[in-house]
């Protein structure tokens, strides 16, 4: 099926060079344009099966000349196969409860956001971010999107302490990863790699043939995890293909 994006409603730019945050001694660019509001969701799915990831308002994807290391990484729902391992994260996680909200941005959330940005990414270009750049970040959109929490077990009448979080984005063929985070001090759940697993089976669910991840950067320790899911598919020149 052809793709059509209508580029009458889309301005393209290209950012300035900057340090890869990913890759050492790598200089990265990024070619972006913002949604409109009047059909963001449309072009939002067409641009996610385009390869592009979602900010806010503004739709991305890597232009570096000279290094293509960055690629977009899906998961195809009917054909996945949970590992062993993977099964047996699903079941260290039996006990939490999963609930859909509105993309609508809370302290509690934020503050487990600060706890995991300081223990997993204090370096990182997040690691600054506030309270109205989470409100933003959460709430500050035209598309189809709600947050996904994850909760213990509660020890009384009310709900149980927060785990885990994810924004995601319902698109016409798949469920987008946007940005996931996580109580970092429970190691053991591998919350993380749970989120994944648990966003293949609610798309299954519905009947959604795809889970976007996002970028997958070879070479990179910080997006190894993302080739640990298969089988996967990858976008190149020619369009999606299999990772081998």
């Amino acid at each position: 099926m052809t793709q059509h994006v209508p580029t009458r409603q889309l301005r393209f730019f290209m950012t300035a060079t900057a340090p890869c945050p990913y890759l050492p001694g790598k200089t990265e660019r990024k070619v972006f344009a913002n949604l409109p509001f009047s059909d963001g969701a449309h072009v939002n799915d067409e641009l996610t099966a385009s390869g592009f990831r979602r900010s806010q308002n503004i739709a991305y994807r890597p232009a570096c000349e000279a290094c293509d290391a960055c690629v977009s990484v899906r998961l195809p729902v009917e054909r996945f196969a949970f590992s062993r391992s993977q099964r047996k994260i699903l079941h260290r996680n039996d006990d939490l409860s999963r609930c859909l909200v509105e993309a609508e941005a809370t302290v509690e959330q934020f503050q487990l956001l600060r706890r995991y940005l300081t223990t997993r990414h204090p370096t990182g270009g997040m690691s600054e971010m506030g309270w109205l750049d989470y409100v933003a970040m959460v709430e500050d959109t035209a598309v189809r999107t709600h947050l996904i929490e994850y909760r213990a077990p509660s020890e009384d009448s009310g709900p149980g302490r927060l785990l885990a979080v994810t924004l995601t984005d319902h698109l016409r063929d798949g469920l987008s990863m946007v940005y996931s985070f996580y109580d970092p001090t429970e190691t053991r759940r591998s919350l993380g790699r749970f989120a994944i697993l648990d966003h293949v089976r609610q798309a299954e669910i519905v009947g959604l043939p795809f889970v976007y991840l996002g970028y997958w950067v070879r070479g990179s320790r910080k997006m190894d995890y993302k080739a640990e899911f298969r089988p996967a598919e990858v976008l190149r020149f020619n369009g999606w293909e299999p990772l081998e």
